[in-house]
């Protein structure tokens, strides 16, 4: 498997998908790097050699943001949000949606699963 910046990219995969398994590079991205860097985007990552890997490689550094920055960026952002308390800051710390969507029904996915009706009744004992 090719390394490229901290992430194992799988060598049966074509170099324009392989490199979307790097966080913060989409596909439109990927085709990008893979023309600065001279790179067939059809070849698999596998077929690769080390020079063409290592021209990926300083494209990718060159541009900027991926990985770990691009993670702390992000939780920094999410941070500074909820600290001035912003009505999205407030969305976050509740763990709501925080682009306007309903929540009467639907937002399962952001607010977990399901909490059961609470049991009230008891049985009646005999």
């Amino acid at each position: 498997m090719a390394r490229i910046a901290g992430v194992d990219v799988p060598n049966n995969k074509q170099a324009r998908i392989g490199l979307t398994y790097i966080f913060g590079i989409g596909d439109s991205r990927a085709a990008k790097i893979l023309a600065k860097a001279d790179v067939d985007p059809i070849a698999k990552m596998g077929t690769l050699d080390e020079d063409a890997l290592n021209r990926i490689r300083q494209v990718i550094e060159a541009e900027g943001h991926i990985e770990g920055d691009l993670r702390k960026d992000i939780s920094l952002n999410i941070k500074r949000l909820i600290e001035i308390q912003s009505y999205r800051g407030l969305r976050h710390r509740r763990s709501l949606p925080v682009r306007g969507q309903r929540t009467h029904t639907n937002a399962r996915t952001r607010k977990g699963p399901r909490k059961g009706t609470v049991a009230g009744k008891k049985k009646a004992t005999k």
